[in-house]
């Protein structure tokens, strides 16, 4: 096993024209379970390529333990790569698919028949060895994709979107299967996917990319309680963060509070001592985003002051129900095209936006309802309108 360092690693095409991974800087420990998530084009597939050596490296430098790797040949970097579309050879067995590796390598006939069962016995396989693919369901393809990689017993796993190929329940189950291994085998593993819940549930920590640049690094609790800008905050998390513009006020004894369209929502005072950044913002233009489930209906608080907003669609999970209200509020939108360097978000023309809360599937609500809810105010995220940074400091 072994860590992997990034340094300051770039991949240009076009003589530079396109930057697909720009001054990428990543410490993966020895037996860490990192994720490398965003949208499709982001550059997280190009970066794992440089880091197997199937993508000449632009710029920049790939360690693997104490190796310096640039230049060393795929098969030479003692990692094992796992791909999207399982690469198997359909005309081999199960067992000659998982040995073939080894036979390659010239391995001892016994040496290779004692790893082989090891690994169908971990991933429960031993019933199919003499099985070809095509005889096989989706997971079990994936299982014997992993099984090639593990009896090479590498320093690090490579996994492309492994499960992206699988239907919705059979990648639960994978997702669950591959952590679980991953954490019993201990060995270092890089795992890219595009899909948000597999980072937040497979990964020791999560690295966020956007067109090529890492925008936050950290475990998936912190990745989502506080990211580290917009676009983060945007995109961890389903349904996706509220967000709004809203004034940012200060009362005559320091009080803290936010316009959100036609209401003032006064702030603990806590918030100004965690975030003394907000200080330079009074009487300015701010995002403020807030979660559905920090959201909750007015008559389940007390009678708290609320926001009044007409249910526009309900959507019954069995044990939630995610409600869209329309609002009196200035929305602001970010996608993945946005840029965080200047103005970073797309402000919602009209004063009417939308806000979806994750309620209780108790709640009766119907369609044009006049819904009251109430936001919980110590759990407001704060962003920069220009940056799009977080305010903290």
């Amino acid at each position: 096993m072994a860590s992997v360092t990034l340094d300051n690693l770039t991949k240009n095409y076009g003589g530079g024209a396109i930057n697909a991974v720009q001054n990428l800087d990543l410490e993966i420990a020895d037996g860490e379970f990192l994720v490398l998530v965003g949208p499709s084009g982001c550059g997280k597939s190009t970066a794992l390529r440089m880091i197997a050596g199937l993508e000449e490296i632009t710029d920049g430098a790939v360690w693997i333990g104490d190796e310096f790797v640039n230049d060393v040949h795929p098969k030479d970097r003692d990692i094992a790569m796992v791909f999207q579309n399982y690469a198997l050879y359909p005309h081999m067995t199960v067992y000659n698919n998982i040995a073939f590796a080894l036979q390659l390598a010239r391995v001892p006939k016994d040496e290779i028949d004692r790893r082989v069962r090891e690994a169908a016995g971990i991933l429960e396989l031993d019933d199919y060895l003499k099985r070809r693919p095509g005889q096989l369901s989706g997971g079990q393809r994936q299982r014997v994709a992993m099984g090639r990689a593990i009896v090479r017993q590498p320093s690090v796993f490579l996994m492309d979107e492994p499960l992206s190929n699988l239907d919705a329940k059979l990648r639960v189950q994978m997702r669950a299967e591959i952590a679980a291994l991953q954490h019993r085998l201990g060995v270092t593993t890089v795992y890219v996917t595009h899909d948000q819940v597999e980072a937040m549930t497979m990964g020791d920590r999560v690295a966020l990319l956007k067109d090529g640049v890492l925008q936050q690094v950290d475990t998936p609790s912190r990745i989502y309680d506080v990211p580290a800008n917009l676009f983060v905050a945007a995109f961890i998390g389903s349904p996706t963060m509220n967000l709004y513009q809203v004034d940012f006020l200060s009362g005559s004894g320091g009080e803290p509070s936010i316009r959100l369209g036609g209401s003032t929502l006064d702030l603990p005072k806590a918030v100004l001592a965690h975030r003394p950044g907000l200080a330079r913002y009074v009487g300015k233009p701010i995002v403020a985003g807030i979660r559905p489930e920090d959201i909750r209906r007015a008559e389940d608080t007390g009678g708290a002051a609320s926001i009044v907003g007409k249910a526009e669609l309900l959507e019954a999970l069995g044990s939630d129900m995610i409600a869209h209200l329309s609002i009196d509020a200035r929305a602001v939108q970010v996608s993945s095209s946005d840029s965080l360097e200047g103005i970073s978000a797309t402000e919602v023309e009209g004063g009417s936006a939308r806000c979806v809360a994750r309620l209780s599937a108790r709640s009766r609500i119907r369609l044009g309802d006049i819904v009251s809810v109430v936001f919980d105010r110590e759990r407001f995220h704060f962003f920069d309108p220009e940056t799009g940074e977080a305010i903290w400091n």
